[in-house]
């Protein structure tokens, strides 16, 4: 092979790589000289806490419906309860009661939910369906302020019956296992609180009990029976009840210890 022939095929050679080379570079191929670097920023965190699943209005909030979410610092409202500020969960969502619906992953603020010590708590604390009703009581129509909030009571119509000469009196449980919402305007009670003697006592009733209350408080003296712990009555047997009284005023009348069947005078029979 001549010279001739040699340098044609290394030309061809040196041809066919530059080619190669450049059609590589055309297709985005191979290594670029400089690339582009992207920084990683890290945002400043804290943990803030939020609702771990959707929670109804009117609820206690409890441990098990929270938890801690780790949330920008950047992006912190002065409404959110961070863990800095608040370590212990329990005591951030002591006596809270959710006043609109919340949603899981949101933050808990005052503005979903109501504290004990706050004025919205007792429209909060009423289970739906219910109204709150507060009659007048001492201590002698209070158990002698042994009944705290949440107790259980049954509510009792005292009134005078026959004429005004004779000094009978009638008496009938009116309301039985109705739930305290408050003494007067202590809606919460602690292991140290052991009596609460008040004027007013607020009660948990659905609307045919409000309408027995505001006739019997119109009747009579009403006094509050403190019902023992875990004690409950039949609900349909508690409703017919309550719609016996509003109409007829049937009441079993005390006389000399002997108790007779008699009507409270001046309601509908």
């Amino acid at each position: 092979m001549n010279v001739t022939r040699i340098a044609i095929l290394g030309v061809a050679a040196l041809a066919a790589g530059a080619a190669a080379f450049l059609v590589r570079g055309m297709l985005g191929g191979g290594t670029s000289q400089s690339e582009a670097s992207i920084p990683v920023i890290a945002y400043p965190t804290t943990d803030v806490l939020v609702a771990a699943s959707d929670v109804d209005a009117g609820r206690p909030l409890t441990v098990n419906d929270v938890r801690w979410q780790a949330w920008p610092k950047s992006a912190l409202a002065p409404a959110y309860v961070t863990r800095d500020i608040h370590p212990d969960m329990a005591k951030a969502i002591e006596s809270a009661v959710v006043r609109a619906p919340l949603f899981a992953g949101e933050p808990i603020t005052d503005a979903k939910v109501v504290r004990a010590d706050h004025a919205s708590f007792m429209s909060a604390a009423i289970a739906p369906g219910k109204r709150a009703v507060s009659i007048s009581i001492s201590a002698e129509q209070g158990a002698g302020g042994f009944i705290l909030p949440n107790d259980r009571v049954d509510v009792i119509l005292t009134r005078q019956a026959g004429g005004s000469s004779e000094r009978n009196f009638a008496s009938m449980t009116i309301l039985e296992d109705v739930r305290v919402l408050a003494i007067d305007q202590t809606a919460k009670s602690d292991n140290s609180t052991q009596s609460a003697i008040g004027k007013t006592a607020t009660l948990e009733l659905d609307q045919d009990q409000a309408e027995v209350i505001a006739q019997s408080q119109a009747s009579g003296t009403l006094s509050l029976a403190l019902r023992p712990l875990g004690e409950a009555v039949d609900a349909s047997l508690q409703h017919e009840r309550s719609a016996y009284s509003r109409r007829s005023g049937a009441v079993a009348v005390i006389r000399y210890g002997i108790a007779n069947g008699a009507n409270i005078p001046g309601r509908p029979q």
